[in-house]
């Protein structure tokens, strides 16, 4: 199950990061040809708040799974705190993830909100582009806490 769950997350996270680029390109795209916010952009702004929503789901039933098996996965001990590998998976992951998360609902549920294009347009870039940087930069901190 653990093996499933964890391939699982990490194949929708390429996805992710792929429907983030897309949504940002388009957002771009509207500001600089001023073009109405339409149905194809909406429609990209919910399927990443989906698959993000999706991997969330995905993420905490990897989290608990991985405490309760006989494994291990996730400690919570003293030591947590001073072994960077066992850190970053227990707290800076979890948080760094959730804060992304936030992001890119802020931008889909107050983009509806909007009446303006460019201000629809602008959230989308705005805040998809700061949870790009928050998600890749917590992937590469992941990197560097293991080696």
């Amino acid at each position: 199950m653990y093996q499933g769950l964890l391939h699982t997350h990490i194949l929708l996270r390429y996805f992710i990061l792929v429907m983030l680029v897309v949504v940002i390109v388009m957002a771009i795209n509207g500001l600089m040809n001023k073009k109405p916010y339409g149905k194809l952009d909406n429609k990209f702004s919910l399927y990443l708040f989906i698959f993000t929503h999706l991997q969330l789901l995905i993420g905490i039933i990897l989290y608990i799974v991985s405490y309760m098996d006989g494994a291990r996965r996730v400690h919570f001990t003293a030591d947590t705190m001073k072994n960077p590998s066992l850190r970053y998976w227990a707290v800076e992951h979890v948080i760094g993830m959730l804060v992304a998360i936030v992001l890119i609902t802020v931008a889909r549920i107050t983009t509806k909100k909007l009446s303006l294009d460019a201000a629809k347009h602008r959230r989308m870039l705005v805040l998809n582009t700061v949870a790009l940087v928050l998600i890749i930069s917590i992937i590469l901190l992941g990197k560097m806490s293991i080696l």
